[in-house]
């Protein structure tokens, strides 16, 4: 049977058909590796040696040994009560951990994980982010293992994170308010789904889902995704619920099916967390899919912001550097295509300074160019601007950042328009799926914000002219994907 990682633990929450495809897929199937998953390797190693040189205390460093000599080695240390390890391996029965670092507690050893990125994941203005699903799976698998071999100690196992914070992780906790099961019980779950597919017990099917586009198997899935006509296609249905939905809808056809109609109540007093309201905007997408030639419609009227002016805004960030490094706007007056006019502030440098300036002057600009109707999809700027103003309250502050977005001329085209109010046929409600199903083209060949900040590290590393256009060329575009999508809606009609 093969040997339970960290890794395939990781693989396994983001996509349990990957762990079989690693292990017994075409290897010649594969795509390319993402140039921005290179990055994020190329970044975590880097930081994980910033982490480990500056670190004041003495500690073993085993990282470079072979993995048996690393077994071996560890366990020696760790019987001496060595106070850092760096680089271990632990291991018991089929389970092998690797974590960066084993710190001696005084009782025992707690495992750590240096990330190149920050602890915590989601939260709004209402709500604090929670811990990250893969974090705390990860940190428990290594507890588990120093449990199982009688050598954990009593402090918390811990994340060391981008902003040089030790970021203690109470598995006995729940992640959030929302979540049902503490972070310990997930990861039992999330360890039994693992070994069973491991071993045979279970099997894995393929899904389409946001995850996808970075995964070195997107190409080879998508195909078959599509030749299954898997209800995955249809936007916000998810693996987990297409999986809880299998045993009534096993494609999009069936989904659209009116012989479906008989099965409703049966379905929701079946099925965990799809109720009526769900199941039956699942059904219009997969409808409208299945439509020769299917245009969007509206299922309730939206007040769109009037034309007189318009600013459609767009921001980019490095989760890595955790920093905002371009706003960019479209403005336009009475929806002139023909006097569009792109207006950007880019950080020159991936520095606190920069960082600064650009916000500085896209405030600014905002706030001359008023009165106007701002656009932006998804609470993301408002999200990274209230941010920022935490973090430069001499530029605007927290009550001035949301006054702007509360404003009934500030619209977010996702919640306010595209997520409920309409349906549309494409297999995701993403600005690049909803823009190019409307007939725009980005300039570049493999658009993406996960491209982007891959281009923002190599021009900060090069300054390469043409790459600084790059990044702005394609920030443009998603500003003036925007402005199609909303010139769209305008013409819509209700159902």
């Amino acid at each position: 049977m093969t040997s339970i990682t960290a890794s395939i633990l990781y693989n396994y929450i983001r996509c349990p058909h990957r762990v079989t495809l690693d292990l017994s897929g075409d290897v010649s199937k594969r795509d390319p590796i993402n140039p921005f998953i290179q990055l994020l390797w190329d970044r975590g190693n880097a930081f994980e040696l910033e982490v480990i040189e500056a670190l004041e205390v003495p500690f073993l460093n085993l990282r470079d040994k072979p993995p048996a000599e690393r077994i071996r080695l560890t366990t020696e240390a760790m019987a001496v009560k060595t106070l850092l390890i760096y680089g271990g391996r632990i291991c018991h029965d089929d389970m092998i951990g690797e974590p960066d670092l084993l710190k001696f507690d005084g009782n025992g050893y707690v495992a750590g994980d240096i990330k190149s990125g920050a602890c915590v994941e989601g939260g709004s203005e209402d709500e604090d982010g929670k811990p990250k699903t893969h974090y705390a799976a990860q940190l428990a698998f290594y507890t588990d293992v120093l449990r199982r071999i009688k050598a954990n100690g009593s402090e918390l196992p811990f994340v060391w994170d981008i902003h040089n914070n030790q970021v203690s992780y109470d598995l006995d906790a729940k992640r959030g308010p929302k979540v049902k099961l503490t972070m310990w019980e997930e990861y039992q779950e999330m360890l039994q789904g693992a070994r069973d597919l491991l071993s045979g017990k279970s099997t894995s099917r393929p899904a389409w889902s946001s995850d996808c586009k970075l995964c070195h198997w997107r190409s080879f899935c998508l195909s078959a995704v599509v030749s299954m006509d898997d209800p995955s296609l249809i936007s916000g249905l998810g693996r987990k619920t297409r999986d809880k939905l299998l045993p009534f809808i096993t494609s999009v056809e069936v989904l659209a099916s009116p012989d479906l109609d008989n099965s409703i109540d049966e379905i929701i007093a079946s099925v965990d967390g799809v109720g009526k309201t769900s199941l039956n905007l699942f059904r219009a997408r997969a409808r409208l899919q299945k439509t020769p030639n299917g245009q969007p419609y509206y299922v309730e009227s939206v007040a769109i912001p009037p034309t007189e002016r318009e600013l459609f805004f767009d921001v980019e960030t490095d989760p890595m550097r955790d920093i905002c490094y371009l706003h960019g706007f479209i403005e336009r007056f009475s929806a002139d295509t023909n006097a569009e006019r792109y207006i950007a502030f880019l950080a020159e440098s991936p520095n606190s300074e920069e960082e600064h300036r650009a916000f500085a002057e896209a405030w600014e600009y905002v706030n001359s160019f008023q009165p106007t109707a701002l656009f932006f999809y998804s609470p993301y700027e408002k999200t990274t601007w209230r941010k920022l103003a935490e973090r430069y309250p001499d530029i605007a502050s927290l009550e001035e950042v949301n006054t702007l977005f509360k404003s009934p001329a500030a619209f977010d085209l996702y919640y306010g328009l595209t997520y409920s109010k309409t349906i549309w046929p494409t297999k995701s409600l993403s600005i690049k799926d909803l823009a190019s199903f409307l007939g725009f083209s980005w300039r570049d060949p493999e658009p993406s914000g996960a491209a982007s900040v891959q281009w923002y590290h190599a021009w900060c590393d090069s300054n390469d002219s043409k790459i600084r256009k790059r990044i702005l060329e394609y920030n443009e575009d998603d500003c003036r994907a925007m402005c199609v999508l909303a010139d769209a809606a305008r013409r819509m009609q209700v159902s």
